[in-house]
């Protein structure tokens, strides 16, 4: 009998869980910077092996939220909680030892899924910090999502904890987000990439248009900032900036969807939309509801 099921990966920022994402699926599908929060929705990546079909979500990193952006990439991540067959709790090995996962989260009851502890950037940490996490956490898995150690161990525990069932998407399907979500994700992570620190949380992409049927394929995106300084920045002395980040997210892209690729790129200010439930609508991110009246 085959397995298929739900795993959340879940974890603070900067824990490695897209890294973690990409490596299982063998596909880049999130976005992976140095810059915290860079995940702000819930990706889906599928893994298929002879017997077993495992559905990942990647999650927006587990934070205190301190504005509507936050809010919304918070409630994305708790919701993946609550359709998990197997939650896979990542976190940062280096930073030793981990908060309980219903701390993090701030679940008032408990998860209905089993929880797997798994540490990551074993390949980060000394002797030392290795003996006395494994002493604290036996049953943990150790693993490098960034060099692939451990990996296929995790793998093989996930999937025998996943119920029976038959395959639940295609056997060569690894997403079911579409192309232009991907696209959209592709130049805000070059925008990423390319920007001074205060600048990146800022950023939103949002595909305006896509003409997959023309050669090469046409893609207008804006990235939106919330304030004119941030514009200028985005857009450099000259255009220069932005149309390094358009060369490189065409770069990206004409990898992604094997065509040429003719990358129209804008930079327009949305006020203050992090904190503007409608703006945050329009580009996507859903609010949770409040349940407190």
């Amino acid at each position: 009998m085959s397995k298929a099921g739900i795993i959340t990966v879940v974890g603070k920022p900067n824990a490695g869980k897209s890294t973690l994402l990409n490596r299982i699926v063998g596909e880049k599908l999130s976005i992976v910077s140095p810059k915290p929060q860079s995940t702000r929705d819930r990706i889906v990546g599928i893994r298929t092996t002879n017997d077993a079909q495992m559905i990942f979500l990647d999650t927006p990193g587990l934070l205190n939220p301190r504005y509507p952006l936050q809010k919304a990439m918070r409630g994305t991540a708790l919701a993946a909680l609550g359709e998990a067959d197997v939650v896979l709790y990542l976190i940062d090995g280096s930073e030793g030892p981990p908060e309980p996962l219903e701390e993090v989260a701030g679940l008032d009851q408990p998860l209905g899924a089993p929880v797997v502890l798994v540490i990551n950037k074993e390949d980060l940490l000394d002797a030392g910090q290795l003996d006395a996490l494994r002493d604290r956490y036996p049953s943990a898995h150790f693993i490098a999502a960034a060099t692939g150690k451990g990996i296929e161990e995790l793998l093989a525990t996930l999937a025998a904890m996943l119920p029976d069932s038959p395959f639940l998407y295609p056997e060569d399907e690894i997403s079911t987000q579409t192309l232009r979500f991907f696209v959209g994700e592709l130049v805000r992570e070059t925008a990423l990439e390319q920007l001074e620190d205060e600048v990146p949380y800022s950023v939103a992409c949002e595909i305006e248009e896509f003409r997959e049927s023309q050669s090469p394929v046409y893609i207008r995106a804006v990235l939106h900032v919330e304030r004119d300084s941030q514009k200028r920045i985005l857009i450099g002395a000259g255009g220069q900036r932005v149309r390094a980040i358009g060369r490189e997210a065409r770069r990206k892209i004409e990898t992604l969807v094997g065509s040429p690729v003719y990358l129209d790129l804008w930079v327009k200010v949305l006020p203050n939309w992090r904190r503007n439930p409608h703006a945050l609508n329009r580009l996507g991110y859903k609010l949770p509801e409040d349940r407190s009246s």
